[in-house]
């Protein structure tokens, strides 16, 4: 299994869009810094025929050191959570 980059998606985009390697990085890290503000908003992400990505509230609860058996309280935070496309799911599972 192989991880993709950042690099690589520009690299992908330099190669098959024809821009330059320059532009290819820099309109690939317009498009995620775009994705994180909206996030960062509490807006939801919907990308047609990818996904949808949308911050959720955790309360906070306790939780247990496996090691020790300590109890500690985790605080309350945001979490990213990504739910993918009918499409997509379709395309994954051929």
């Amino acid at each position: 299994m192989k991880t993709i980059t950042r690099a690589d998606i520009a690299e992908i985009l330099y190669q098959e869009v024809g821009l330059s390697r320059k532009d290819s990085g820099e309109i690939l890290d317009m498009v995620l810094d775009e994705i994180a503000s909206e996030l960062a908003k509490g807006n939801s992400v919907k990308l047609s025929s990818f996904g949808t990505f949308t911050v959720r509230n955790k309360n906070p609860r306790i939780g247990r050191n496996p090691k020790t058996g300590v109890e500690a309280e985790i605080c309350s935070r945001r979490v990213i959570s990504f739910k993918p496309s009918q499409t997509m799911r379709q395309s994954i599972n051929k």
